[in-house]
């Protein structure tokens, strides 16, 4: 198997893990440098992801697969690692059968928010650890955002600015994060909800995988997150806590979507950040 969008190394793992591998689907996105290739090897579907040189992202995903999919894996809803080379940014699972939740009826079912929440509840539980900096490393990194190019106005940049360099820094609970929770990765295949890219899964604090869904589909449905509530268990978002990570979202969202000139996605992040400034 080749494909001139791999490095010659890439390429070379590919042809050793999974000779003679058909290339059937390019499920690449196109905004960054992450190749994504459906393949068929021995009769069986696999994915290929593959970073360039600027990727950051394919280590993530391998430390997700290694220390914490297990309860998700388990259950078939979530893909199995096969291989992975973290040097040459190189990563294989089995295909998870489904369709993206995304843009189907699907999307605006309780059913499918209160499978997620129990979903999210079983990669949050598995571990938690005191962590005194990561408040302050995220009100550097929302300070970093603001000093990029963006078109974020004047003014409220600035009091975008005051507030975040107002921010207290305490110590916060840390869990396993997918970090980009919502219905565009999961999967649904015989109304059965499953879950794939894991990417930006970090160590963060559980309300943050609450972000994406509440900038979006719970904004027109409450239902939606009543659902979800009641499959997670609880509500993790204390009111100041909730309120920085709102503002770092927003403030993130509008910045990176102006760099790769997104602009239906920059257009909510500075929904986002009225809706915070606001609220």
């Amino acid at each position: 198997m080749s494909s001139g969008q791999l490095s010659r190394r890439q390429r070379e793992l590919l042809d050793d893990w999974l000779p003679g591998a058909e290339v059937v689907k390019d499920h690449s996105w196109g905004l960054v440098g992450t190749i994504v290739l459906e393949l068929l090897y021995d009769g069986a579907r696999h994915v290929v992801k593959a970073g360039d040189e600027r990727d950051s992202h394919l280590a993530r995903e391998m430390r997700a697969h290694r220390e914490w999919l297990g309860p998700w894996t388990m259950r078939g809803r979530a893909p199995q690692l096969v291989h992975a080379d973290e040097d040459a940014k190189l990563i294989v699972t089995r295909f998870l059968p489904g369709e993206l939740v995304e843009g189907t009826e699907h999307e605006w079912r309780p059913d499918t928010y209160r499978q997620a929440g129990e979903l999210l509840r079983l990669l949050h539980e598995q571990l938690a650890v005191e962590d005194e900096d990561f408040e302050a490393r995220g009100q550097a990194k929302a300070l970093w955002w603001l000093d990029q190019p963006h078109r974020i106005a004047p003014d409220i940049a600035e009091r975008l600015r005051e507030q975040v360099e107002s921010w207290p820094t305490p110590t916060i609970t840390l869990v396993p994060t997918h970090g980009d929770w919502q219905p565009r990765n999961w999967l649904v295949y015989h109304d059965v909800v499953s879950v794939i890219d894991f990417g930006r899964a970090d160590l963060r604090p559980a309300l943050t995988d609450f972000a994406r869904l509440s900038a979006q589909q719970f904004r027109t449905n409450p239902e939606l997150e009543q659902a979800f509530l009641d499959g997670y268990g609880t509500d993790p978002r204390e009111p100041e806590a909730w309120r920085r990570n709102r503002i770092r979202e927003a403030i993130g969202t509008a910045v990176w979507a102006y760099r790769v000139r997104e602009e239906q996605f920059e257009q909510q992040g500075h929904r986002m950040i009225a809706e915070a400034l606001t609220n």
